[in-house]
């Protein structure tokens, strides 16, 4: 029997994402219909990209679960009429994208590389920069990417710490957890990375008092979510040089207004949510694979706890 596939994305996505797809139900066997346009009783998984459209799923009585393309998820999980299984991405490509972004942009902080890349002057001032061994670096977040970066940050010699909300353990990372933990997983970090979920437990979590927690002068980076970040207090602690710069990705409104503060300060840098990014071939493998377990009765991949938001 054909298994009807529910696309609801842009016209850009669609395009980039079609192949990929059907290609990938090929190789795990499946019959399916994908298409952009179904009778909602007739659908029986609904791919979602946020802003995709769909706010009201209580016609698509048949589906079997809706899987979203991202791994955020915290603009669905408090919709009353999704009340099928919610599957959130979670693919290699993202993972890498991820791993690609936050050790660049560490290594340009610990490296000192804007020093150089914006002289204006022929100044020749040799200050070397201090080994990666003596700059330690705190990850907020220790799920599938957080894990990631970390372990590649290990790698180069970074002292890592690794904070999350409930106890874990990888190697070669200190890991800390809950509210205990915290603070101390911030004092003395001279590079901050941001990448727990947005639930209402992490909106503002860094903000006047946890700012104020890492070595001055610290390098904050944020490809996680905007909400993580209290603006205003990051922008007082830039202004009095707490937070040497901040390396922001991803921002409560975007695109990020063109009179935004963050724009125009010295010591922010701007990326325009590209972090990383669902890569098609991979995520249609994941999806794919998702498809198959529901099919056949099996548990289904990266599910999302709705209690805890992620």
């Amino acid at each position: 029997m054909t298994i009807n596939v529910l696309f609801s994305a842009s016209d850009e996505r669609w395009a980039n994402y079609r192949a990929p797809f059907e290609a990938a139900f090929a190789a795990a066997g499946l019959d399916v219909a994908m298409a952009r346009e179904f009778a909602p009783d007739t659908v029986d998984y609904v791919v979602l990209a946020p802003g995709g459209g769909i706010t009201d799923f209580s016609a698509f009585t048949r589906a079997r679960a809706v899987m979203c393309l991202w791994a955020g998820v915290e603009t669905m999980v408090g919709n009353p009429t999704l009340t099928q299984p919610l599957t959130r991405m979670v693919e290699t490509g993202l993972s890498e994208g991820m791993r690609e972004w936050v050790t660049g942009h560490v290594l340009r902080h610990h490296l000192g590389m804007d020093a150089h890349v914006r002289r204006s002057a022929p100044v020749w001032e040799q200050v070397s920069p201090k080994l990666a061994r003596a700059r330690p670096v705190t990850i907020l977040g220790l799920g599938v990417l957080g894990t990631a970066c970390g372990l590649a940050l290990r790698g180069l010699g970074f002292p890592v710490t690794g904070w999350s909300r409930s106890p874990k353990s990888v190697e070669g990372i200190r890991c800390l957890s809950g509210p205990e933990g915290l603070e101390e997983a911030l004092r003395g970090a001279e590079v901050v990375v941001l990448l727990v979920p947005a639930t209402p437990e992490t909106e503002n979590l860094m903000n006047p008092r946890t700012l104020a927690m890492p070595a001055r002068g610290a390098h904050l980076l944020n490809p996680g979510r905007g909400v993580l970040v209290d603006d205003a207090a990051l922008l007082e602690a830039l202004d009095t040089g707490q937070i040497g710069h901040a390396t922001l990705d991803t921002f409560r409104v975007e695109p990020l207004p063109a009179d935004h503060p963050y724009w125009h300060h010295p010591h922010v840098t701007v990326t325009p949510h590209i972090a990383a990014e669902t890569k098609p071939e991979f995520t249609a493998e994941v999806l794919a694979e998702n498809i198959r377990r529901g099919e056949a009765g099996e548990p289904f991949l990266h599910i999302v706890d709705r209690a805890r938001g992620y």
